[in-house]
């Protein structure tokens, strides 16, 4: 059987090893040596945006921030789905990410990056929030495995109450914000509740039919007399 290839390695802030793999045409990035995605299966990445995006691909100028740029199939979902005159943020702490994404994964998504409409912000997505207050018509969260099934350890605080107040503060009055998570977490549905937002529960899988591995996506949208 042929090997897995090494295409590349970096470490995130918090010394998270990302290695990026082919086997054949399959490429994978690893955390830890732990499959964190895969080119195989990236319908819930597409339903992240298509989902996520529901209100702002109904306005003129929408404003789109995305957490966590991983193969770019949720940017180019994102892409596909919002108006021309759209404005996508694209926030990507790590920055061999973003040049693979430009160089062996960019066909992948069809070079999702080289689109006009796309900025990049290697920053954390929390610092790219902190600096668009009530900007964004929508924030979708491709970040790690969602709440409950945490990779890098850093990531913890976009899941806090002080970082669900940040991502509220960012967003325009009918704003939404859409997470990718590895599976349900009621903890974390409640959580939201209480810090303004009502939420919707979609359960999506990886392949665009029926197959494939089933997760989650939480849609909260901000509750009217909150701010």
């Amino acid at each position: 059987m042929k090997p897995r290839e090494v295409l590349g390695r970096t470490q995130t802030p918090d010394g998270v090893e990302l290695t990026l793999t082919r086997h054949v045409s399959e490429f994978a990035i690893l955390a830890n040596g732990q499959m964190l995605m895969s080119s195989r299966t990236h319908g819930t990445e597409d339903a992240l945006a298509v989902i996520g995006c529901a209100h702002a691909r109904t306005l003129p100028r929408p404003r789109v921030l995305i957490g966590g740029l991983g193969m770019g199939f949720t940017l180019r979902a994102a892409l596909d789905v919002l108006p021309p005159a759209a404005e996508i943020c694209q926030a990507e702490l790590v920055p061999e990410v973003v040049a693979w994404n430009r160089g062996p994964l960019g066909h992948l998504a069809g070079h999702p990056l080289d689109d006009a409409r796309v900025s990049i912000d290697e920053r954390d997505v929390i610092a790219a929030m902190r600096s668009g207050a009530g900007r964004f018509d929508a924030v979708l969260m491709d970040v790690d495995n969602g709440p409950t099934a945490l990779t890098t350890p850093g990531n913890v605080h976009l899941y806090s109450t002080r970082g669900l107040a940040t991502a509220r503060a960012c967003l325009t009055p009918d704003g939404v914000l859409a997470f990718w998570s590895a599976q349900d977490d009621e903890r974390f549905e409640h959580q939201l509740r209480d810090s303004g937002f009502s939420v919707q529960r979609e359960h999506v899988r990886g392949h665009r039919k029926t197959r494939g591995s089933r997760h989650t996506i939480l849609v909260a949208r901000k509750r009217d007399g909150r701010g």
